[in-house]
């Protein structure tokens, strides 16, 4: 079966060889990735040079059940991260029906029709909801998975508004929902995330991740961020205020606020390729969508010094 091209943010390398420039050059608003990481903790020297042990697997999912208010009656699972959870769930279940909403990003579609599902709205077998969405940042509520037999809710960018979390749907049977540590705490290349449900769901995908499936350091990091809601809290504050400041600066260069969330700001402008090029060649770097010519989305730049560039460049 053909498969669904699954188009990133990213692409720094590519950018530079078209608009010049090395990559150090470059300004990457393309991700929706926090510009302000978690700072590192220190690691021991024990988890760069030992398989990683129950304990440090046992002590992650009670820092993560703590930080999400996870249902006591849902399983907790540590992955290298999102993708590689998203790649695996449609094997849970025979090939069927699937729904995922659009637009969203692709990387559901694309697993699913790779292991064989159809993609369509009616009475499908499974459902995506990818809460809030990306690009344009829609919230869903609980009734919208719906009674389907297999419920994804991947709340990936959730972490801005744990308000609106639908975690309290994960122990329902069929159910999972999906965390990302790589946008909210900035720590992409760390490849971590979370599968939290369905006991039943959780233990086929440990099985398919096989044993120690996330390095010794990533849960030493993960560890010391889930436990630190004093971080999250000023984060929150700090990417509100951010995304505020650039949607002053897009609206003033003529873009009008087409959704998003505080990692990343959606617009409508007459000709997203065109504007795209134009920050191009300031090397800054954006993201347009293959289904829109108007929509541009933008993460937030991280430093006074990346700011007062873009300013320039619009």
């Amino acid at each position: 079966m053909s498969g669904i091209a699954r188009d990133h943010g990213g692409g720094i390398d590519a950018a530079a060889q078209r608009y010049g420039g090395s990559r150090s050059d470059w300004i990457d608003l393309s991700t929706g990735i926090n510009p302000v990481p978690y700072p590192l903790p220190p690691i021991s020297d024990d988890a760069w040079t030992s398989l990683p042990d129950r304990g440090a697997f046992a002590a992650l999912e009670t820092a993560a059940r703590r930080f999400w208010a996870v249902p006591a009656d849902a399983a907790v699972l540590a992955a290298p991260g999102a993708s590689a959870l998203i790649a695996r769930i449609p094997a849970l279940r025979r090939a069927g029906r699937a729904h995922v909403p659009t637009p969203t990003y692709n990387e559901h579609a694309g697993a699913f029709v790779q292991e064989g599902w159809s993609l369509t709205s009616d009475s499908p077998d499974a459902r995506v909801l990818v809460h809030p969405n990306n690009p344009d940042g829609r919230l869903w509520t609980a009734r919208d998975p719906g009674d389907v037999p297999l419920r994804i809710i991947d709340e990936s960018f959730g972490d801005m508004c744990p308000d609106r979390s639908l975690i309290a749907l994960s122990a329902a049977p069929g159910t999972l929902v999906l965390k990302s540590f790589g946008k909210f705490w900035g720590l992409a290349g760390l490849r971590l995330g979370f599968a939290i449900g369905d006991p039943a769901l959780v233990a086929r995908l440990a099985e398919m991740l096989g044993p120690w499936a996330v390095a010794g350091p990533a849960l030493q990091i993960g560890m010391a961020a889930l436990s630190d809601p004093a971080w999250a809290d000023e984060t929150r504050a700090r990417l509100s205020r951010d995304a505020d400041r650039l949607d002053g600066l897009m609206t003033r260069a003529g873009a009008t606020v087409a959704g998003g969330t505080a990692l990343f700001r959606l617009y409508d402008t007459a000709d997203a390729a065109a504007l795209q090029a134009r920050l191009a060649r300031a090397r800054i770097w954006t993201r347009i969508f293959p289904y829109s010519d108007r929509w541009i989305r933008l993460g937030l730049p991280g430093s006074p010094a990346a700011w007062a560039r873009l300013e320039a460049a619009l």
